[in-house]
């Protein structure tokens, strides 16, 4: 960490400091792989007034910062992550109805608004029943299936821009791509206003919950849900799924520690008790390289790396 952290000291010691400050965290209790090593600083924040002092002190001082919500598509290092990891709270995770838009806080979870939605009887977020996460991190990888996905959603986004300035960009002006979008990794998003489309009928409820129950249970079917992982670790290429490539190449139940390839679903590369990061990567890179050998075929990760000195894909 650098000597300048005079600016930012000072305002995490403020007794009026509205948030809560940890040292020396352990990432691995903030991820779903349950993976990690401590990052020098945990900052839960509750407003934006404070968030964009910790940013401004950050920029200050050349302090290296990153933003998490649930930490579901995400694999820290073993070292750990030399910086400041922030997760929003408080006033990130307000939600609201008014007329057909649906405001949300970047802080409430995805699963969230999906059964909240339901229950006003909204369609529109059926497609992500059973996905984790935060609705900031849905937004800036796009969220969804190969048919649907959040970005079609959105009406507007609020975020805190690389300048930490707080700005509204409309929904059509947001590039919403396979995967991604086009908000940069040092903006924030805070709000989102969602159109939503109200059911008419009884009938039309009774059909969105049947078609949630049913994209639930082939989730459950088809998924390691009750394993530590981070969800789908490779996208998916144009034309080809990422886990029948992986299948087919044999790579089902193939270890490296206690990291393997699910037996269940090949793209989900699985913490069986003890995996490392160094575990996990190492696998991840023998399927990238198994797969191109056999199909010409380059897998490109979906999780996201924090803290690592290298690179942890092959490409």
């Amino acid at each position: 960490m650098p000597e300048n952290l005079d600016k930012l000291t000072s305002i995490l010691e403020d007794s009026n400091f509205d948030g809560d400050v940890f040292e020396m965290e352990p990432m691995s209790v903030h991820t779903t792989y349950k993976i990690g090593g401590p990052a020098s600083f945990y900052i839960y924040v509750n407003s934006i007034e404070y968030l964009k002092k910790i940013l401004a002190a950050c920029k200050v001082a050349n302090i290296n910062w990153t933003i998490i919500g649930r930490g579901s598509n995400l694999l820290v290092s073993d070292h750990g992550y030399k910086g400041i990891v922030i997760m929003l709270g408080r006033d990130f995770k307000k939600f609201e109805y008014s007329d057909s838009v649906y405001t949300v806080g970047a802080a409430v979870g995805l699963s969230r608004i999906v059964n909240d939605a339901f229950r006003h009887t909204y369609s529109g977020f059926e497609f992500a029943v059973g996905t984790p996460g935060t609705i900031g991190g849905a937004i800036k990888m796009n969220a969804g299936t190969k048919t649907d996905w959040i970005g079609s959603r959105v009406l507007s986004v609020t975020l805190v821009d690389s300048n930490g300035e707080v700005v509204t960009k409309n929904g059509n002006d947001i590039d919403w791509d396979y995967r991604k979008s086009s908000i940069k990794d040092d903006e924030i998003v805070l709000f989102v206003d969602f159109n939503v489309t109200a059911l008419s009928e009884d009938k039309e409820k009774y059909e969105l919950k049947a078609r949630m129950d049913g994209i639930l249970e082939r989730r459950r079917k088809s998924q390691p849900l009750n394993k530590p992982c981070c969800g789908s670790v490779f996208k998916n290429p144009s034309s080809h799924s990422a886990g029948m490539l992986i299948e087919e190449a044999g790579l089902k139940g193939c270890k490296c520690g206690d990291a393997e390839v699910s037996r269940k679903h090949a793209n989900f590369i699985i913490n069986r008790g003890r995996a490392t990061a160094t575990d996990v990567v190492t696998l991840l890179r023998h399927v990238q390289s198994e797969v191109y050998d056999i199909f010409d075929i380059k897998l490109y990760p979906e999780v996201k790396f924090l803290g690592f000195d290298e690179e942890c894909s092959l490409w």
